[in-house]
């Protein structure tokens, strides 16, 4: 299992912990998901799973550090900025006192693809995955998590349905994300079924 596992080159570049608009909401939902058991830590093969970001400015989000889902509470210590990105170059860089999720790539396609998404939440459920596998839109089994291959995926599912608002990741177990153009607009598919 390669879960939690940074597949892309990261320059990160150490600092405060981000301070914007919004940041009590990101860390809010956030908790809410962990409450809710769909961001977490698997025991089994000790790796944290699950994120959450919001777009801070054009071409720049905030996202939770990877391997944070054994924390209950995550203050904004735990948080940090994507500032640059190259899909194509497979790249990141961010600045905060965390290193960026193992899944911002994924998060920067999908704010990419659809410019009135503000918020992304990715979680991980086994029963509700197999329940909506390939009945929502779907990533290609063969294509791994943090890939640049992920992030085209993310925009061709986005070329063939624009109003879209979760997707299942085939080749990433228990793999999904919901979007919007505010947190609790991507938190809705999740409260519809767990809350």
């Amino acid at each position: 299992m390669d879960d939690g596992v940074i597949k892309f080159s990261l320059e990160w570049r150490e600092g405060e912990a981000p301070n914007c608009e919004g940041l009590g909401d990101l860390i809010h939902w956030r908790d809410r998901m962990y409450d809710l058991g769909l961001i977490g830590h698997d025991h089994k093969y000790d790796v944290g799973f699950g994120n959450i970001s919001m777009l801070s400015r054009k071409d720049q989000f905030i996202i939770s550090g990877t391997q944070t889902g054994h924390i209950p509470k995550l203050g904004p210590e735990y948080y940090t900025e994507v500032i640059d990105y190259n899909i194509a170059e497979n790249r990141l860089t961010c600045m905060g006192p965390v290193k960026a999720s193992s899944e911002s790539l994924t998060h920067a396609a999908i704010y990419e693809a659809n410019a009135e998404i503000r918020a992304v939440i990715h979680i991980h459920h086994d029963q509700q995955w197999e329940s909506w596998l390939n009945k929502i839109p779907t990533t290609d089994e063969n294509v791994p998590y943090g890939t640049p291959e992920m992030a085209y995926e993310i925009h061709r599912l986005f070329n063939e349905n624009r109003s879209m608002n979760v997707l299942a990741m085939a080749g990433h177990q228990g793999g999904l994300i919901a979007f919007g153009k505010n947190l609790e607009e991507a938190a809705r598919p999740f409260l519809e079924v767990f809350a």
